[in-house]
């Protein structure tokens, strides 16, 4: 359908990839905690500006690049290490200070998840490489193609980030009630980005 080898494949495929545990679904937690519902959909939204970044890379011939130039992705790989690791101690500074998260421009949460979408290498791995996969070169249709898949993508993010954003309210409802929680949540989930920096730039 639409020049792809298996379009239901794609589909689980794309609700694994956004499943796993990583720095973008963290994002997501942690902008939700923060910034409400408002500032998780923010971030939902940075989700899918950075997915639709890898996949016109992609289309553009991004990974014959990073294949040609493994020097490339290493590079990419250490920016988004170090990249994780500020946010991390940014989000344990801000609990030990007592500062005002919520305050944080809007636009924050948006640029945020989609800087760590950008420079996540699962990310880039799966639309620079495993992407193409599913394109069926004697029924591809182009530019076609890569659209309908590219919306397919940003639809099942989208509902994803909604549901992950929906529970995580819930939870940080009871926030309010237990500073003390919220702060110990912001120095857990700022030691988890660390860790996530540190396991990008030891575990290669």
């Amino acid at each position: 359908m639409f020049g792809m080898t298996d379009s239901g494949a794609y589909v689980l495929a794309v609700v694994v990839f956004l499943a796993i545990p990583g720095p973008g679904n963290l994002a997501l937690l942690t902008s939700t905690a923060q910034g409400g519902l408002r500032g998780g959909l923010l971030a939902t939204l940075g989700v899918i500006a950075g997915d639709q970044v890898l996949i016109w890379a992609a289309v553009a011939g991004m990974a014959a690049l990073l294949l040609a130039m493994p020097a490339l992705f290493g590079l990419l790989q250490w920016a988004g290490a170090l990249y994780l690791i500020w946010l991390g101690v940014r989000l344990i500074r801000y609990s030990e200070t007592g500062a005002a998260v919520v305050n944080i421009p809007a636009g924050h949460y948006f640029r945020q998840s989609m800087l760590i979408t950008v420079l996540n290498p699962k990310a880039i791995v799966f639309y620079l490489a495993f992407f193409p996969l599913f394109i069926d070169p004697q029924q591809h249709r182009g530019l076609m193609t890569f659209a309908v898949m590219a919306l397919i993508a940003a639809l099942l993010t989208f509902l994803y980030g909604l549901i992950l954003c929906s529970v995580a309210i819930r939870v940080s409802e009871h926030w309010g009630s237990r500073p003390r929680l919220g702060l110990w949540l912001n120095r857990l989930a700022g030691l988890v980005m660390i860790g996530f920096g540190l396991r990008m730039i030891l575990v290669r």
